[in-house]
């Protein structure tokens, strides 16, 4: 009898840490999207969705719904795109690649404000490094974080910077799990590289794959310390996504109830993204 419970005695803590870090915080976000800040009373009121209500006729939230959608749209197929051809190169024969892997983990190591604060040093408008390179080489100084035309564009980058070494790793992991057999018997029937990656390489990699385009969504979706750091937002609501502006409204403007609304309508967006994903490679996995 003991032997049957064993393995859900082994699962407990487990199920009870996901229970107290991840579900007990949806439910209390969940209702606390249920409340509206009493300014008069200094109390809570039950608001009902009035909160749910009042978002889907703010532009500021469907701005940072905007902005949300968009640096995903890019920076998502980005960074897997080139966390794979990493993660090739990686694995490759190349003479000193050794100490290309070694490179390969210093954006890792550096945590991301501390990035962050590196790269705004670096960008900056009037004495940062990368404006006197580019005047250096006859080219205008860039407006860069300043800019709401290239602040995303410029945060994107920076999450890239740090981000694709990591996701490289898992990817690289999968690339050696493949069977050097299968490549040999691919040179035996004449397969050129093309061939071999196409028909061998890709098809045992789409698991890796998944993970990797899965967990690399929701990273991006929930992307907030550049923005916080980087722009505040800003400027003129350019990087405002829906993390930053959840994050406002619960410090900023004392309305955790709206905050806790956003996180809510931002986490069902994650889950039909991830359920369309999933649809999409399911059978391809």
């Amino acid at each position: 009898m003991k032997a049957k419970y064993a393995p859900y005695l082994f699962l407990l803590p487990a199920v009870a840490l996901l229970i107290i870090f991840k579900l007990y915080p949806i439910i209390l976000g969940l209702k606390n999207s249920l409340y509206a800040p009493g300014f008069v009373t200094g109390n809570e009121t039950f608001a009902g969705l009035d909160n749910y209500v009042f978002l889907f006729t703010d532009s500021v939230f469907w701005n940072s719904v905007y902005v949300t959608l968009f640096l995903n749209l890019f920076i998502n197929p980005i960074q897997i795109a080139l966390a794979f051809l990493l993660a090739i190169l990686l694995n490759s024969k190349l003479k000193g690649i050794r100490f290309f892997r070694s490179i390969n983990i210093i954006p890792i190591t550096v945590s991301l404000p501390i990035a962050c604060v590196l790269w705004s040093i670096m960008l900056n408008p009037e004495q940062g490094v990368v404006n006197s390179i580019l005047v250096a080489l006859g080219q205008p100084q860039q407006p860069f974080l300043t800019s709401k035309d290239q602040a995303l564009w410029v945060i994107m980058a920076i999450a890239t910077w740090k981000g694709v070494g990591y996701w490289a790793i898992f990817l690289l992991a999968g690339l050696q799990e493949v069977p050097s057999s299968l490549y040999e018997a691919a040179n035996i029937d004449g397969a050129g590289k093309w061939q071999q990656f196409s028909n061998v390489t890709f098809p045992l990699m789409k698991r890796p794959l998944t993970f990797v385009i899965v967990a690399d969504t929701v990273t991006n979706f929930l992307l907030f310390a550049p923005m916080y750091i980087l722009t505040k937002g800003g400027p003129e609501n350019s990087t405002n996504v829906l993390m930053a502006e959840s994050f406002n409204s619960a410090f900023v403007y004392s309305d955790p109830g709206r905050a806790s609304a956003i996180v809510i309508l931002l986490l069902l967006i994650i889950l039909v993204i991830i359920g369309i994903q999933f649809r999409l490679l399911r059978s391809k996995v």
